[in-house]
């Protein structure tokens, strides 16, 4: 007897057993036919919106640019789209707007107007239009 009045043939009856138990959710990812690519995928994709670095917000704040929903979800996209190309540091622009983006960090670290006397980019190993 193992203890829960019930034999149990399989780490799987194990880990239901458990789960039923405590009352806790089935995991994520219970397919076993799920490739390494699919989870890899999803969590990409689940991962948490841009961040804007200390420096970053003071800069927005500064320059009176006042990000819109729109804006961040496209500057999203534009973070992903560096990513697919293995950039490390990008400048993404949209609209007037540039940003640098650490992609690794998901960190804008600095943003401006096209407007602004600095339009020279330093330390970045790609370019991403959104």
């Amino acid at each position: 007897m193992n203890g829960l009045g019930d034999r149990i043939f399989s780490i799987e009856q194990a880990t239901d057993l458990i789960i039923q138990n405590k009352g806790i959710g089935k995991p994520k990812f219970n397919d076993i036919n799920a490739s390494f690519q699919e989870i890899f995928t999803q969590k990409l994709n689940d991962s948490e919106e841009v961040k804007f670095s200390k420096h970053a917000n003071q800069r927005l704040e500064s320059r009176n640019i006042n990000l819109s929903e729109e804006q961040v979800s496209r500057l999203n996209q534009g973070v992903l789209m560096a990513r697919d190309k293995n950039i490390n540091e990008s400048l993404v622009m949209m609209d007037n707007l540039a940003f640098i983006v650490n992609i690794k960090n998901n960190t804008v670290v600095t943003a401006l107007e096209s407007n602004d006397e600095s339009n020279v980019f330093t330390n970045i190993d790609g370019a991403v239009i959104v």
